[in-house]
């Protein structure tokens, strides 16, 4: 028999995740030191219970050192050259990766070979291939490796992958998931950003946004994409290098559940996520966004419920979450293997835009290994000319 939906979700902000005998501090060191790390990370950081901010790391030695009044805890501020170097290694236990897309791998491998954990943004990188030399990086180092998919220790995310596993709403059947934002109008007011550069971001809308229903269907329903198709549009001539304004792609699980997600940079903030099944439905609506207050939805039978519960920093939870598995000496998840599921997908949606047909995730990842050969050597040109400002965050 099912547990009652009121099980589930008493406690609803519970860190399901922590132990009791969790103790010590992770100190992190800040690879980047764009707005996100600045207005977000740090201060998520400082309100953590297992991390403190040691170290940041700029392109300017001048920023670095002006970063070091943030908080108190920070005692070193790095230029990237100086990172890459080794200064200062020991003054810190993990790494926070906060730069555009396409400049990850060479951070990574850096912070792989001093020996550091690493909490990397998602995307893992702006291609397949360049995220998988990332992943082996780590591997190879044998150094735990967290992508930031900030969703997963979400607690509405968490107490709807709970009442899907249960058994609550029956057999999932369809995922709705949509997020949008007004990107050069509120967001980054530029059009000269990594965002729309493809050789850094690896794409505008489904690598940036578009990856949030994706991978947050992926985490509620314990499945993984095996065939997509997609649509995409461009309006603003400042997305025609990206070629992806604005998105629709369904998926196809591989427990037959089906999904349809919608992305735009271009329209108004919006997001959601609903699981339809054979009982019941669930929906988290505003979803995705940080500061917006998460509201949480569910149906069942003949009752339906709304959820009023205290909403939590996701960053902080992530940084705790991802300290905690250090301390305890467990390994931190989502890993490498997981982000590179979701590039194979990503990466099969473009595919699926631009030839009008369904593609299977795994078929899209070999039809283009030229081009991401081609795309690794142009996104490792750009960060060695800094032809983008590694602290422009990813987020």
């Amino acid at each position: 028999m099912s547990p009652a939906p009121t099980d589930i979700v008493e406690e609803f902000t519970r860190r399901d995740w922590q132990g009791d005998d969790v103790t010590g501090t992770v100190r992190v060191a800040m690879i980047g030191l764009g707005w996100w790390t600045c207005d977000e990370a740090i201060p998520a950081v400082e309100a953590s219970e297992f991390c403190e901010t040691t170290v940041v790391v700029s392109s300017s030695k001048e920023k670095a050192e002006g970063a070091t009044a943030l908080t108190e805890s920070i005692t070193h501020g790095l230029t990237y050259d100086e990172f890459h170097e080794g200064v200062a290694a020991d003054a810190y236990d993990a790494v926070y990766v906060v730069t555009p897309n396409g400049l990850h791998l060479p951070y990574v491998e850096t912070a792989a070979e001093l020996g550091k954990a690493v909490l990397c943004e998602k995307p893992l990188e702006a291609s397949v291939e360049r995220a998988e030399k990332l992943v082996a990086a780590c591997d190879r180092a044998d150094v735990p490796l967290m992508v930031a998919y900030r969703m997963q220790t979400e607690p509405a995310v968490r107490r709807a992958r709970e009442l899907v596993e249960a058994g609550v709403i029956g057999e999932p059947v369809f995922v709705h998931g949509h997020m949008s934002q007004r990107l050069l109008d509120e967001v980054v007011p530029d059009p000269d950003q990594w965002r729309l550069d493809p050789e850094l971001s690896g794409g505008a809308t489904v690598m940036d946004i578009g990856l949030y229903p994706l991978n947050t269907a992926r985490f509620v329903l314990d499945a993984d994409p095996v065939r997509v198709r997609a649509t995409a549009r461009v309006d603003d001539e400042a997305f025609e290098a990206v070629g992806d304004e604005h998105v629709s792609f369904g998926v196809d699980f591989d427990d037959g559940t089906l999904a349809v997600c919608t992305a735009s940079q271009s329209a108004y903030q919006s997001s959601h996520l609903r699981v339809t099944g054979t009982e019941g439905e669930l929906e988290i609506e505003p979803a995705f966004y940080n500061r917006q207050k998460r509201g949480f939805r569910l149906s069942w039978g003949d009752q339906s419920a709304d959820y009023d519960f205290e909403q939590v920093n996701q960053m902080t939870e992530e940084f705790d979450y991802f300290a905690s598995r250090l301390l305890s000496d467990s390994d931190p998840a989502p890993d490498g293997d997981h982000a590179l599921v979701d590039m194979r997908a990503m990466d099969a949606i473009y595919a699926a835009a631009e030839r009008g047909t369904d593609v299977a995730v795994d078929a899209a990842d070999s039809d283009s290994a030229d081009s991401d050969s081609a795309d690794s050597d142009s996104a490792d040109a750009a960060a060695a000319n800094h032809d983008a400002d590694p602290d422009s965050d990813g987020t």
